[in-house]
């Protein structure tokens, strides 16, 4: 290769690697009502606010059905205790509510 080529290739590969500056657009060229999201971001906006919507809804309902089938548990578990401490005689609360049976 000669010195000439060489200095051709180099030149030519500095030319390439130089970046070419992009045309800019003026900043008023669209007219800012055309700026809209327009029906189908209204659509995108209404279908997020209804899925919340009902999400929430729902949330509320297993919330609300979870803390009542607890709060039954627990006076099932109360009943059985009572009807178990009845059972044995063990002095339950029916035997505070009054005289004995044959008192009355």
């Amino acid at each position: 290769m000669s010195a000439a080529s060489h200095v051709a290739d180099r030149a030519l590969a500095w030319a390439l690697a130089q970046p070419v500056p992009s045309p800019t657009l003026p900043a008023s060229t669209v007219p800012e009502e055309s700026v809209t999201p327009g029906v189908a971001g209204f659509l995108a906006i209404a279908f997020v606010a209804i899925a919340v919507v009902l999400l929430v809804v729902d949330m509320t309902r297993r919330v609300r059905r979870t803390r009542y089938r607890g709060e039954v548990r627990e006076r099932i578990a109360a009943e059985r205790e009572e009807a178990a401490r009845g059972e044995t005689g063990a002095g339950g609360v029916d035997d505070l509510d009054g005289p004995p049976a044959d008192l009355r």
